[in-house]
């Protein structure tokens, strides 16, 4: 439909929910329309919007222009001047942002009943909790009021909450999307998330918020900005080998859930996944240090004081944050090398692997549990994703079914970069295509030995490069096969009459295609090869023929019979 349609639809849906307290605050639906409108005149006219004819919605620790930003304290509110980077590059995009939503106070909590605004009720079951702390995000996807909403994740707001409202919840690694015009709770470990009903959409959002458009206009400096890395992995091997907790580490999760979780883990065997039991009990110690130790200093930081003297402070979370009063800064020098120490034994426990998958949530209380005791509920929401901002790790959250309305899922957590192989899995275990997320800044093109099921082609995938589709030579070139162990041909540029030779083309990072090309034994080199549709890509070349020419066999597929 067309965005002004789409407007037009949310606020049917809005209606038709009757959910009023998901959101803080609602745009005027004429300026909506008149928005709409121009989104719809400009993808008319061709400009590039990949988004148009999508609606967003924005966690209201977020900035959007023209809307005040609360963090769930209406004493705490200010005007932001401008978006956020992230919400500025979806409105290029094409999408529009409804409105600002509901979450636990300060970004502070994982079960939505921490605001004046009112408990956000779970999509399924208005007597169960959304997760938090981005609540209302959430549950404006869940009931279809937009298409995909926007999260931040210090300890898992961004996925406890897709969990227990049966939808996608992607947490890109730390500093990928900026976090300029969004309210720190814990500055060192936050990021903004992307809520979707589905893998494509969500790794669409996420990718458009991580990457600057060429024409954008000069953005603040975000502190906490990373880039890509030049050895960034593109894609999960063939056969991924996986870490899945010990049975001793799931004693956490909801009896009822048990099930669910065996069915999941069966199921990404079933599609080829190695599943090993570890113990992960380190990784779970760790999250403690969260909000246990001194590194709440950081919330302290971002809005301590004003906690101190607000009227409307959530009792709960100015209880949890005037704790950091009691730490000192050595203290906090001492966490932060506990820290440290953590991310090492991380990095030793999980070598070997391509991914951790953990249950998302142990359990989905009803909002009189989280009353009768909301720090201990809260505590147990977060067993499973305290610890991944703070071991610099990335997860996607995907839904694994529910026992009865109760919401379950389980997260793809991977080392920091390492977030397509976390995509690449989620999509394996939905039986679908994986969206691709991680930029290629490099590519290469294969006729031989490489090809994917051919004797050398792990050479590609232990580099963590990714297939790209199929691809031909001009009909130039002619194939001539070394009597080499194992086999592999040369292909050559002829000058007097040659063929269009099938291939493959491959993404690899920067650094992968350099450790590739130092591989390469003599004669094979790197250079341009003319494809059929008249460009030039990088790929395996030789200057001179040699072996037996095999080009009439119509490529080396053909030539060995497979």
């Amino acid at each position: 439909m067309s965005a002004a349609e789409r407007v037009e639809a949310a606020f049917a849906r809005i209606a038709e929910t009757d959910r009023p307290e998901v959101w803080i605050a609602l745009r005027d639906k004429a300026d909506l329309l008149a928005e709409a409108t121009s989104v719809d005149a400009a993808a008319a006219a061709g400009e590039d919007l990949p988004l148009a004819g999508l609606v967003f919605a924005a966690k209201d620790n977020i900035d959007v222009a023209g809307l005040a930003t609360t963090a769930a304290c209406p004493s705490f509110a200010y005007e932001p001047l401008r978006d956020a980077t992230a919400v500025e590059r979806l409105r290029r995009a094409g999408a529009i942002c409804l409105g600002k939503t509901n979450l636990d106070q300060f970004a502070t909590g994982l079960v939505g009943t921490r605001s004046p605004y009112g408990p956000v009720r779970s999509a399924a079951d208005p007597a169960l909790i959304s997760g938090g702390s981005s609540s209302g995000s959430a549950v404006a996807v869940a009931l279809g009021i937009a298409d995909f909403a926007l999260g931040t994740d210090t300890a898992g707001s961004g996925r406890v909450p897709a969990a227990l409202n049966g939808i996608i919840g992607i947490k890109a690694s730390l500093g990928l999307v900026p976090v300029d015009g969004v309210v720190p709770a814990s500055a060192s470990y936050d990021c903004l998330t992307v809520f979707a009903p589905d893998l494509d959409l969500a790794t669409e959002a996420i990718r458009i918020m991580s990457s600057p458009a060429a024409d954008a206009e000069p953005q603040p400096t975000d502190p906490a900005a990373r880039d890509w890395p030049s050895d960034a992995v593109l894609a999960a091997p063939p056969a991924p080998r996986v870490a899945i907790p010990a049975r001793g580490n799931v004693t956490a999760l909801d009896p009822a859930f048990a099930p669910l979780w065996e069915a999941a883990l069966a199921r990404f065997a079933a599609a080829g996944v190695a599943l090993v039991p570890v113990d992960v009990q380190p990784l779970l110690d760790t999250a403690r240090l969260l909000y246990e130790g001194a590194l709440l200093a950081e919330r302290y930081a971002a809005f301590g004081e004003h906690l101190d003297a607000a009227p409307d402070a959530d009792p709960t979370v100015a209880a949890i944050v005037t704790r950091a009063g009691k730490f000192s800064a050595a203290d906090l020098v001492d966490d932060q090398q506990r820290l440290r120490a953590a991310r090492n034994s991380a990095d030793a426990l999980l070598d070997g692997f391509d991914a951790l998958i953990l249950p998302t949530a142990p359990l989905h209380p009803t909002i009189a549990d989280v009353q009768a005791d909301p720090i201990g509920v809260n505590a147990r929401m977060g067993t499973y994703t305290n610890f991944v901002n703070l071991l610099d790790m990335a997860a996607v959250a995907v839904p694994a079914g529910s026992a009865g309305t109760k919401g379950f899922g389980v997260s793809v957590i991977v080392p920091a970069f390492h977030d397509q192989v976390a995509i690449d899995l989620a999509a394996i275990f939905q039986n679908a295509a994986p969206p691709r997320f991680a930029p290629a800044r490099a590519a290469l093109v294969v006729f031989g030995a490489h090809l994917t099921g051919m004797g050398l082609n792990h050479q590609l995938t232990d580099l963590g490069a990714r297939y790209d589709g199929d691809v031909r030579t001009a009909a130039a070139y002619r194939m001539w096969a070394l009597d080499t162990e194992p086999p592999k041909p040369l292909v050559v540029r002829s000058s007097g009459g040659g063929a269009s030779l099938p291939g493959e083309r491959w993404l690899l990072s920067p650094a992968a295609l350099g450790r590739f090309l130092n591989a390469l034994p003599a004669p094979m080199t790197l250079g341009k090869v003319e494809l059929d549709d008249g460009t030039w890509a990088t790929g395996f070349v030789a200057n001179e023929p040699a072996g037996d020419d095999i080009t009439a066999a119509g490529g080396w597929r053909a030539h060995r019979g497979q």
